[in-house]
């Protein structure tokens, strides 16, 4: 799903600051390490055949392109606390609810804000997470999975994100 090009993303200072900092390792550091692997495998010889030469490269684009990635979410990321719980489904906030029949707890907003934590994050253009944005604790909807199937949802918790 396309991403809005105005879209900006919630992030707690602590997220912002860790990304921040990757995004600074990663085009200092880690572009002179990438620059000096594929230096080293290029003096090794032919090229088409030579497998530390590819690798080095390829990982060269993924870096590139974590690097215009991170460049682009702090460029328009919102820094601030977690929003307050008023009981309304928004980015930022933990979700309970009951999703095709099961209880999940969820966060709705960006993976880069939840770190190391053990709980899922559904971003808001992820069909759950458009789906129940702006909705009410006891509120019910439903949503279009990618294969096709209906999933029925019930809003049964909506709590301040506490980094945990």
């Amino acid at each position: 799903m396309a991403q809005d090009a105005t879209a900006t993303t919630w992030l707690t200072q602590e997220a912002y600051d860790r990304l921040a900092a990757e995004l600074e390792h990663l085009s200092t550091t880690g572009r002179e390490e990438i620059a000096k692997r594929i230096e080293a495998a290029r003096e090794e010889g032919d090229l088409k055949e030579n497998g530390g030469y590819h690798a080095a490269k390829d990982e060269q684009g993924k870096q590139e392109a974590r690097i215009r990635q991170l460049t682009e979410l702090l460029r328009t990321a919102e820094v601030g606390e977690a929003p307050a719980s008023n009981g309304v489904v928004e980015s930022g906030t933990v979700i309970t609810a009951v999703v095709a029949g099961d209880e999940e707890r969820f966060l709705i907003g960006s993976r880069e804000i939840a770190g190391d934590s053990e709980l899922d994050v559904f971003s808001e253009q992820s069909p759950l997470g458009a789906a129940i944005l702006g909705l009410k604790v006891g509120e019910k909807t439903s949503y279009t999975a990618p294969n096709g199937r209906e999933i029925a949802v019930e809003v049964t918790g909506v709590d301040t994100w506490s980094g945990q």
